[in-house]
């Protein structure tokens, strides 16, 4: 575990200047790279030591059975695990024979930096053999953003002292050993040798290897090349075998003398094509990368990345660590999104193995909303990929007895992948929080094309789900009954406020949705009758309230439960799910994450700020955070109803998640929600930004330590720039027709180039809420 803070604050950059093998697998996984379709785990050039070995592609996993001792029906019989594909990232190097191991010999330094400017993992390394030898080695490791199948390397080997013989071998490795899964339950299923050779073909400096997985039908290809710049009489020798290819590199290196190798690299898969036409794929993203070079493959990235900060970028003065921590979730966020195209954002990205590699209600709800006003595109691909598993939606919704459609729980291509039935089969409230990114995008980007082709029929399918999931009572009410919300430590509930709320949302927004564009609505069997039986729902919507505790609970008969016994515990019981059954987690007032406080985020115009405080400071006192999507909510919340020092403690925590692994599991990768949960926190926290009904509004303050907050919307068509001080906020519309805003409920008009400002007032004094004995969060 990374204890205390392992990276110096910089701005722009995360660097490691020293290496410790223990936090081999975390470090792996904070500088991952990535561009949505490639990950590449972290790990060093050599191969060895390492933590965890990995190469992802989005979507490629193979199946395996979920056994159940006892079988159920509706229960998913088949589950996904992400796969360790091809490994290209190899560069081993031989010192006279001694191969580079820094466990041995003398590591003279050490030290990797991720560029979040550049884009690039770069390390340096200065290396005596155990025979005398020095050597200096340098390399940087990008995958590309505007080459989507592209990664490359550059490797670097010079003499320190005398005269060497150095031998470089680039290899192409399928199927490497994986170490055992440590029992933990959010760690991946390790599948090993699940990829069979199906072809093989090396000419040059340049090898291709093709593969396919036994169960998922999936076929994969990896391709290399080279550029070699070496003194002459530089020998080069190809290999190719079924699980593996090497281009050996062996030359003679002079003081002054440099052997360099850039290394390019090519993924691609599919469950349809042809290993031929996938040899030729990759043959083909080789050719225009060897075409763009080196040098032009890091100009594309720093051009790519120059127009992601110019929309991205949040910035903050007066906590160079928090700078440094939102950048790189920002970053990491990048990475698990920008060219996925239609494909999963899972809870990892592609940094990790962790949970399986699946995606969850997570990317909806909380990287979605950031992709949304920062790379609007990417929110869109990621919404379609959506869209294309629809059909097995609504089988799912058809198998348990339900119009419209279920969508899974947990998943990588759209078939429900959870064996535990009160999230697999209870969690219905991901449908709405489909529906609510997809209200959230085409209000922001103003994207008809999407809401006509995609966004209207999800919006129908998933309100079909509540109209016959849900139910109207004697008195007219309209209840969800026996669901499961987004706290994992209660399941199965009635009438969860969150879903109830968020179902509330989609049944509006369908037959909003449906009365605007009559024509698709028809196409979709719309009828009025079938519109107005929403609006009936979500105007009798039951949301549950306690007039005796003046609060709302989680769900009915929530606050009527025992309360945990916070006092009891100590720190090593936490997380409490590892030491603890459900059963007696799910009878208990105790929370795992931020459920009805997430609601008053998300619906806050259904709640008024005297309802927001008492539930605040009452979940505050039962919710133990152990998910990491919990920290950037309570943050939000805090400095709306007047805690702006505990906010910005909690914005702290969510930033920190994975540099200081806080959640004790970055080594299987870094959190993604919580990365983009930091954007939240600080946005929407400390900015005070809401959006509700497609409308903006601000109500920024600032905590002590900090003096200045700035980042920017795209919304509307518009590029909108705030900055927040401790006594003003100014807002700025740099493009697009004028806008209305809210500034801390007061109406504002915004022209282009004229900025408006605004005084803040102060924020109440109030009693600070108290969390669970041993629950609170560190102070900044």
């Amino acid at each position: 575990m990374i204890s205390g803070s392992a990276f110096p604050a910089e701005a722009w950059a995360v660097r490691e200047t020293s290496l410790d093998l223990d936090l081999l697998a975390q470090t792996e996984s904070v500088f991952a790279l990535g561009n949505g379709h490639i990950g590449l785990r972290g790990n060093l050039d050599e191969g060895e030591p390492f933590g965890l070995p990995g190469t992802y592609l989005a979507g490629f996993c193979e199946t395996r059975p979920l056994e159940s001792a006892e079988a159920a029906y509706g229960q998913p019989l088949v589950s996904e695990t992400v796969l360790n594909v091809t490994n290209g990232k190899l560069m081993r190097l031989l010192v006279d024979d001694e191969p580079l191991d820094i466990r041995y010999g003398e590591l003279r330094s050490h030290e990797r930096v991720l560029d979040l400017r550049a884009g690039v993992l770069n390390r340096s390394v200065e290396w005596v053999s155990p025979t005398g030898r020095a050597v200096r080695v340098r390399t940087t490791r990008l995958v590309s953003f505007s080459q989507r199948a592209v990664a490359a390397v550059l490797y670097e080997v010079e003499p320190v002292e005398q005269g060497l013989a150095v031998v470089v071998q680039s290899d192409l490795v399928a199927n490497e050993p994986l170490p055992d899964p440590d029992g933990d339950p959010r760690a991946g299923a390790a599948l090993r040798a699940s990829l069979r050779s199906e072809r093989v073909d090396g000419e040059g400096q340049r090898a291709v290897l093709a593969h396919s997985t036994a169960a998922s039908g999936l076929t994969m290809a990896a391709a290399m090349d080279h550029v070699i710049e070496a003194p002459p009489g530089v020998e080069t020798t190809l290999e190719t075998h079924p699980d593996i290819a090497r281009l050996t590199v062996a030359c003679e290196l002079e003081p002054g003398q440099k052997l360099r190798v850039v290394k390019l690299l090519a993924y691609g898969w599919s469950a349809e094509r042809t290993v031929a036409a996938l040899r030729d794929q990759v043959g083909a993203a080789l050719a225009g990368a060897r075409r763009t070079g080196w040098q032009g493959l890091l100009d594309e990235q720093r051009e790519f990345l120059d127009r992601y900060w110019e929309r991205a970028d949040v910035e903050i003065e007066g906590d160079t660590s928090l700078q440094q921590a939102v950048r790189f979730g920002m970053f990491h966020v990048l990475q698990a999104g920008a060219r996925g195209e239609r494909r999963a954002i899972a809870a990892k990205g592609l940094t990790g193995p962790g949970y399986d590699g699946h995606t969850f209600w997570d990317t909806e709800t909380f990287v979605l909303p950031v992709l949304t006003y920062t790379a609007p595109q990417a929110a869109g691909d990621a919404l379609r990929w959506r869209h294309r598993t629809l059909a097995l939606a609504k089988e799912r919704a058809d198998e348990l007895g339900l119009a419209g459609a279920a969508f899974p729980w947990r998943t990588i291509t759209g078939q429900e992948c959870s064996g535990y039935w009160p999230a697999g089969t209870a969690a219905f409230h991901i449908n709405a929080d489909i529906a609510d990114a997809v209200v959230r995008y085409h209000a922001a980007s103003q994207d008809d094309a999407f809401a006509r082709e995609v966004g209207l029929e999800l919006l129908v399918e998933t309100a079909r789900l509540w109209r016959s999931l849900g139910h109207h009572d004697e008195q007219g009410h309209f209840r969800i009954d026996g669901v499961t919300g987004p706290d994992e430590y209660s399941a199965v509930a009635d009438n969860n406020v969150y879903t109830n709320l968020m179902a509330q949302r989609n049944l509006r927004a369908a037959a909003d949705g449906a009365e605007r564009d009559p024509e698709r609505a028809a196409e979709l069997s719309v009828d009025h009758e079938e519109m107005a039986g929403w609006r009936d729902a979500a105007q009798a919507m039951v949301v549950p309230y306690d007039t005796a505790l003046g609060i709302h609970p989680q769900a009915e008969a929530f606050t009527e439960h025992e309360l945990w016994d916070f006092d009891a515990m100590r720190p090593e019981q936490y997380p409490l799910m590892l030491h603890y059954p459900y059963f007696q987690l799910y009878r208990k007032q105790v929370v795992k994450q931020a459920d009805l406080v997430l609601a008053m985020h998300l619906r806050g115009d259904a709640f008024t700020p005297e309802q927001k405080a008492r539930n605040f400071a009452y979940y505050e006192q039962l919710t133990v955070r152990d998910s990491s999507l919990s920290a950037c909510t309570q943050a939000v919340l805090a400095a709306e109803v007047g805690y702006v020092e505990l906010a910005y403690a909690y914005l702290c925590e969510a930033a920190l998640m994975d540099l200081d692994d806080l959640e004790h599991n970055t080594s299987d990768g870094v959190h993604i929600a919580s990365l983009a949960g930091t954007w939240i926190a600080a946005v929407a926290g400390l900015g005070g930004m809401r959006d509700h009904d497609g409308a903006l509004s601000f109500a920024p303050r600032l905590p002590e330590a900090l003096t200045r907050l700035a980042f920017r919307l795209s919304f509307s068509g518009r590029s909108l720039h705030v900055e927040v001080h401790a006594d003003k906020a100014i807002y700025s519309l740099l493009d697009g027709a004028s806008l209305q805003i809210t500034h801390h409920g007061k109406h504002a008009l915004l022209h282009a180039e004229r900025p408006l400002s605004r005084s803040i007032p102060s924020a109440p004094v109030l009693d600070a809420p108290r969390q669970p004995h041993g629950r609170e969060p560190e102070q900044p």
